[in-house]
């Protein structure tokens, strides 16, 4: 499980690409690997992966296929920088929302507004997962817990208060990147049981 609270950013150093397969080494931040062992869990913009090597802080992992076509992992080129997160411990504080490091799809960044003191961003999402999104929400978007700020036609927008632009890579996000995204469970949760007991009526 992890809570959405990112601890750093970690550059991309290699990729090697193979058939449906892939393997690529991060620099995690030193004060990360503390404790860090083969197996452990560490989420990439969101997406959970396992530790399959390291040697100081130059950490491996390796990505099937359905994690490429699933996430914005198989985009990444080498020196791009990821949201990281080590999975929470029992007793940990969840300071942000309970999530599992599965994404569920990707989105589209559709628009930027930066003001004096507001960063906002736009992501359009596909047409299956907008009943889940709802005003004062929760999303995780590239691994970090946030509420969602409005909802529009096949869009929607969170606000970035400047820690959380310091601390993740949502600072240079652009039109037309993609990004991960994890629906609240809870949400998911209540909007198909309600379905199911529409249609069961």
């Amino acid at each position: 499980m992890f809570t959405g609270i990112i601890q750093g950013i970690a550059q991309v150093v290699s990729i090697d690409k193979k058939q449906n397969f892939q393997t690529h080494i991060i620099r995690l931040p030193r004060d990360m690997m503390q404790g860090l062992s083969l197996g452990a869990s560490v989420a990439h913009n969101g997406c959970c992966l396992t530790v399959t090597g390291f040697d100081d802080q130059l950490v491996s992992f390796d990505l099937m296929q359905e994690t490429l076509n699933v996430t914005n992992l198989g985009l990444l080129n080498v020196g791009d920088y990821v949201n990281v997160e080590r999975a929470a411990k029992f007793g940990d504080e969840i300071g942000g929302h309970a999530m599992s490091g599965h994404i569920m799809a990707t989105a589209m960044v559709s628009a930027v507004k930066t003001s004096e003191n507001n960063h906002q961003i736009w992501f359009s999402v596909p047409p299956q997962l907008i009943k889940y999104i709802f005003a004062k929400g929760y999303i995780g978007i590239d691994g970090i817990s946030l509420t969602i700020a409005e909802v529009g036609d096949g869009c929607f927008s969170v606000s970035l208060i400047p820690e959380t632009l310091q601390r993740t890579n949502l600072k240079n996000r652009i039109i037309n990147d993609v990004i991960n995204i994890e629906i609240d469970p809870q949400t998911q949760a209540i909007v198909e049981t309600v379905e199911r007991m529409m249609a069961n009526k």
